[in-house]
């Protein structure tokens, strides 16, 4: 007989299940309630998630939920083997710890002593910022994908990260200034481990970590061609595809800040590391844990590869991860015994809300009441105090560009479909659970607006430039620092990106003259002594003002 999708799934658990007594069933033990929390993706037709909780460094429960592999009918069990992106950057500290710990390197060394290829930027960069991300190393992805190269279709090797990097003219701002997050410095610690024991991170980690702690599943996947058994496949939506998914792989040959694969099971003997201290020691994972104390005082919620914080009031350890169709998620509660890994092969999974609903179900009795917020209600306001707030905004930091625009009689924040804006009076409006405050001026582009997590943003000045203003900006622009070119064209009343290797992308006039948003980068132009467009910057979220010249005039 064929055992059903649902047979197959139990007897990959084993004893993990135990069927409760009748007096225990009156109380529905933690396992029962952590599958209800997969089961909309315990099926024979969607991805899934692979779980593990653990106690002591030992699982107590682990399961499989969903499919590895669609094409073939293959389940996601605790030893199918997941990219877990981000979830690696532990692993790479943990590299470096140990060569700390035999005195070969030091997190006060400046990284150019290791690898010359970092430009010389006017002051010491040390692994210290490094794996903090307070180096103010512009975000690798962010530039790659500036210069063209496209998820899913370019292979990204190491080779081709370093090159970015030493193109780059500037920091996003200096050293220690700011936490922000950049791939960059761990894909740069990594090769410092190469550079220092002679032998790829794939292999040092092979023989000074996973060999040493059992972890036989578990590698930095450096070769995107290689096989490796037991894979579980990832996927992302497509209507037109079968399951309405499709394929969704990383094919890049980078590590450091990414590419360890490893199962929820291998994942149990991380987690008794942090209790026994076999690889790297108390010193080691002292340091791990450690905050840097950023140039103005603050202190930052980030260690060696690892987020600190609180959930509900307990202390919590852990690292997400996400790459094409994987998202993956780590978390400890030292305090109370409890680890909790979700590994999935889809982008809608949230396994990070996942663990910490199925902590809950071990825990949930010594942590905090939930914290209840009640949204204050909107009051009638005339539509003029409405449309007085209407307009773009820029924040304190580049690429914060925001938008307030009128939909019917409503006020809608940010760019796409936007959040509502619930008036309260005096100028106040609710954003979810916070409250936004419009401050006008007799100017009107000195208005403001104060913003919980983004802080003050400046009104933009309003701009409506004619075609004819459009062709100022026409032609092609270079820049070194992405190794790359854009031609602007005027096409149809817009300013249009077009790129070798991308598709046409709107420039979208935002706030003027000369501000545009393409995607969710900002684009700012710069004029030359008679008004002509000269040059711009183009910044997103992690990457700031990489410069780009004109080179050549368009229509």
């Amino acid at each position: 007989m064929v055992p059903t999708f649902r047979a197959i799934t139990v007897l990959t658990v084993g004893a993990a299940l135990v069927t409760p007594s009748p007096a225990a069933a009156q109380t529905p033990v933690p396992e029962l309630r952590v599958d209800s929390i997969f089961a909309d993706v315990d099926g024979p037709t969607t991805p899934g998630c692979a779980l593990s909780v653990m106690r002591g460094g030992a699982p107590v429960y682990e399961r499989g939920y969903g499919m590895a592999n669609l094409e073939y009918g293959i389940p996601i069990t605790p030893q199918s083997v997941f990219h877990v992106a981000s979830v690696s950057k532990q692993f790479t500290a943990m590299a470096v710890e140990l060569l700390v710990n035999e005195g070969r390197v030091s997190w006060d060394d400046d990284i150019r002593a290791y690898v010359p290829e970092v430009p010389d930027f006017g002051t010491p960069i040390t692994l210290r910022h490094l794996v903090h991300h307070v180096s103010g190393i512009r975000d690798q992805w962010s530039l790659l994908s500036m210069a063209g190269w496209r998820w899913e279709a370019d292979v990204v090797t190491q080779r081709d990260v370093l090159d970015i990097i030493s193109r780059q003219t500037a920091l996003n701002f200096e050293p220690g200034e700011r936490y922000l997050y950049s791939n960059t410095g761990f894909t740069l610690l990594a090769v410092v481990v190469e550079r220092v024991t002679g032998t790829s991170l794939r292999e040092f980690a092979r023989e000074r970590l996973f060999a040493p702690l059992g972890m036989d599943a578990t590698h930095f996947h450096d070769d995107h061609e290689m096989i490796v058994k037991n894979r579980a496949w990832a996927y992302a939506p497509d209507p037109e595809g079968l399951f309405g998914l499709k394929n969704s792989i990383p094919d890049f040959d980078v590590v450091g800040a990414t590419s360890l694969f490893t199962t929820v099971h291998d994942l149990a003997a991380w987690d008794r590391n942090f209790i026994t201290g076999r690889v790297g020691g108390p010193e080691a994972l002292e340091r791990m844990r450690g905050r840097f104390v950023l140039n103005g005082g603050d202190t930052v919620a980030y260690g060696h590869g690892l987020t600190l914080g609180t959930y509900r009031g307990l202390r919590t350890v852990g690292h997400s991860g996400s790459d094409a169709g994987y998202r993956a998620n780590f978390l400890r509660f030292p305090d109370q015994d409890l680890t909790v890994a979700v590994l999935c092969n889809f982008p809608s999974a949230d396994p990070g809300g996942r663990a910490l609903r199925v902590a809950e179900a071990y825990v949930d009795g010594v942590m905090e009441p939930r914290a209840v917020t009640t949204p204050p209600e909107p009051v009638a306001v005339p539509r003029s105090e409405l449309e007085e707030v209407v307009g773009w905004y820029h924040g304190e930091l580049p690429a914060q560009v925001l938008e307030i625009r009128m939909e019917g009689d409503s006020l809608l924040f940010g760019t796409g479909r936007g959040q509502s804006l619930r008036p309260l009076g005096d100028r106040a409006f609710a954003l979810g659970s916070s409250v936004v405050t419009y401050h006008a001026a007799a100017s009107t582009d000195a208005a403001r607006l104060e913003i919980p997590g983004v802080g003050r943003a400046v009104r933009m000045p309003s701009w409506d430039p004619s075609e004819e203003d459009l062709r100022e900006y026409a032609g092609t622009w270079a820049s070194e620092e992405l190794g790359t070119e854009y031609r602007l064209a005027v096409e149809d009343g817009d300013l249009v990106v077009h790129h070798r290797k991308l598709e046409p992308r709107r420039l979208r006039p935002v706030g003027g003259p000369g501000v545009f948003l393409l995607g969710s980068s900002e684009a700012r132009f710069q004029m030359n002594a008679s008004g002509i467009p000269s040059s711009f910057t183009l910044s997103s979220g992690r990457v700031w003002n990489v410069r780009f010249r004109r080179v050549a005039q368009g229509t």
